[in-house]
């Protein structure tokens, strides 16, 4: 049976004293509000005139639609023709006169310049003098009534943070979520549960006591979990996993114990906990052993998840993207029964999500979504919404009133890569020598037949950057092949062999750096996690938990000897990387001169052109791998 009103939970009838904290809290509020406007009143002047544009009032003055200007200070009361009082009023620059800015010394206009008072400012120091001590009069007021009531702030100290959500206002449901399908579908047997529990508990069925929602950032886990809560028509307490800890041990014990005695009273219900990597990382991990209050507060999580009664139809949704740090017992089947993956959105499902954003927002019809959401592969859907968000941002600051195509390819470039930073000067040597280094990226990928396609490039400064060559996949891809990853290794040090190429050894900069340091971490991450070596081909010795901790107490899975191979797997990866760069180069290189020239000439060169440019290019066979 569905609730249609929910209660507050912990809420008491009849409860005199909570009425009386409540009166007294106003009273004070009021106070304070009281005081600020008499501060206010005192030193601001009650008006009722339009405030108009500066250079608005000069045109209208200089046209004889203006009888009167009254100065004071840098406020300009306005008189219009035809009244006998200012109706308008308007602000100057400082340091200037009116003429200056503007006004036709021969305009049929009255200026009046009357002097500022003073009087205002005399109140204002006075007032603003009392207010320290009127300050530290109320505080001390209300810190002896609140030690008066102690006792029941400590005991509230250990209540849940928890906030409900049952009103139609807050109310989330499945069609509201674009894309996603499949951790729907999932979900819609823990809603089935939850509407229709006897049907289950007839034939014997337990129902699962938890759900973890596992995906990276910005997926949707905790929309999905409240459109569970919206779709079953019950209450949905949600809560942060940080919000359990405190410097205080015991404390994140009790706010689990208050948390679940409010759902049990208010079943059947969701508790959504979020991020819960935050205190159900695995025991044994911290600092403080198991007296540890993060751990203290997982054992009372266990606990409580353990003494669900059947028939309580009370479900705790969890959601996290670390489900590799967590402690096993909180997986085990009694507790987390089920695990649903929310994964990133494939381009049917970035391209819905995309629509449901621009929904309501003036979008111009030549504007091309399902370009877009090709584009935009590997994007989470807050990545998508940011998009969106940031196109009606650029549409608003270009006065127009649609959302053109131009406007969202900034966009998106603007997420994508960083803002552009045109501001910053460079000198003729710099641009040059940008022009190369990012020329160097664009041959060699273009070039190398498992890499990317160039989709801009550009030497303008974007983000942290001094120049970027953008490649976008052709289409969404699950796996990489050991072939595609050395193709993306040579193309990252492409720039830098550019720069080697045409300047010497000695005479490359530290342009590269952020190139070189994600070659190395991929090369890395290829030894040590996805077991592409040559002589450590198909073997991971990659670290169980990711917590810094872990890898300072923990012994290492394989020994020194292994390591040095593993630093020699990596340093063949990136040596074999740069020789097929330098490859593609030297045989390239009056197509790496000729987009050194446009870069120079435009800045910016988009694919066409780049497809153009690099016409004939070859991949020679020194940098071939099949």
């Amino acid at each position: 049976m569905v609730r249609n009103k929910f209660k507050m939970p912990g809420q008491a009838p009849g409860n005199k004293n909570n009425k009386k904290s409540h009166f007294k809290n106003a009273g004070f509020v009021a106070l304070i509000i009281l005081f600020g406007l008499i501060i206010i009143s005192a030193t601001t002047k009650p008006t009722n005139l339009k405030s108009v544009a500066f250079s608005d009032m000069v045109k209208r003055a200089n046209s004889g639609q203006v009888k009167k200007l009254e100065i004071t200070g840098d406020n300009i009361n306005v008189t219009k023709k035809d009244e006998e009082k200012a109706s308008e009023k308007t602000r100057k620059e400082t340091g200037s006169s009116i003429y200056e800015q503007g006004l036709n010394k021969d305009a049929p206009v009255e200026v009046i310049n009357k002097p500022e008072s003073n009087s205002g400012a005399i109140w204002t120091n006075v007032l603003l003098s009392l207010l320290p001590i009127v300050i530290i009069t109320m505080v001390l007021i209300y810190m002896m009534r609140s030690a008066q009531g102690q006792g029941s702030q400590a005991l509230s100290f250990g209540k849940s943070k928890a906030r409900l959500y049952g009103n139609e206002k807050d109310k989330v449901l499945f069609k509201d979520i674009a894309g996603s399908k499949e951790s729907k579908q999932d979900l819609e047997e823990v809603v089935d549960f939850l509407k229709h529990p006897k049907k289950f508990e007839d034939v014997g069925a337990k129902i699962p006591k938890g759900v973890l929602l596992v995906g990276p950032p910005g997926t949707g886990k905790t929309m999905l979990a409240r459109a569970v809560a919206g779709e079953a028509g019950v209450p949905f307490f949600s809560i942060s996993g940080s919000e359990f800890v405190e410097m205080f041990v015991g404390v994140g014990a009790s706010r689990v114990r208050d948390l679940f005695s409010k759902a049990k009273k208010n079943a059947p219900c969701i508790i959504f906990v979020d991020e819960i990597d935050a205190v159900g990382r695995r025991r044994g991990s911290g600092m403080g052993g198991g007296h540890d209050e993060r751990e203290q507060t997982l054992n009372q999580i266990l606990v409580e998840m353990d003494g669900f009664e059947q028939g309580q139809n009370v479900i705790v949704l969890a959601a996290t993207n670390r489900a590799d740090v967590l402690d096993p017992a909180l997986l085990r089947p009694g507790r987390f029964d089920r695990r649903v993956h929310i994964g990133l959105p494939d381009r049917k499902d970035r391209e819905a999500i995309l629509k449901v954003h621009f929904a309501k927002k003036p979008l111009a019809k030549s504007v091309d979504i399902d370009a877009l959401a090709a584009k935009t592969a590997g994007s989470s859907g807050a990545d998508l919404a940011n998009i969106t968000n940031e196109s009606a941002i650029l549409a608003a600051r270009r006065n127009q009133k649609e959302i053109t195509q131009d406007v969202v390819t900034d966009a998106f470039e603007k997420v994508a890569i960083g803002p552009e930073r045109k501001g910053k000067v460079m000198s003729e040597h710099e641009k040059e020598m940008t022009a190369y280094h990012e020329a160097g990226h664009a041959i060699v990928g273009h070039v190398l037949p498992d890499s990317d396609l160039v989709h801009k490039v550009t030497i303008i400064p974007r983000g942290g950057t001094g120049g970027v060559t953008w490649f976008i996949p052709p289409e969404d891809k699950s796996y990489h092949s050991i072939i595609e990853y050395k193709d993306v290794l040579a193309r990252m040090l492409g720039g830098r062999i550019a720069e080697e190429i045409v300047y010497g050894k000695d005479r490359v900069t530290t342009g590269a750096g952020n190139d070189l340091q994600k070659a190395a971490e991929l090369a890395r991450d290829m030894v040590i996690n996805q077991g592409m070596g040559t002589k450590l081909r198909d073997q991971v010795f990659q670290v169980e938990s990711g917590m810094m901790f872990d890898r300072m107490t923990h012994e290492r899975q394989y020994s020194e000897d292994t390591a040095k191979i593993i630093d020699d797997e990596v340093e063949g990866l990136i040596t074999e990387a740069a020789e097929r760069a330098r490859a593609v180069i030297n045989a390239n290189k009056s197509y790496l001169e000729k987009l050194k020239d446009a870069l120079k000439e435009k800045e910016t060169v988009e694919a066409p052109e780049v497809l153009k440019i690099f016409e004939g290019s070859h991949l020679p066979k020194s940098a071939s791998l099949y």
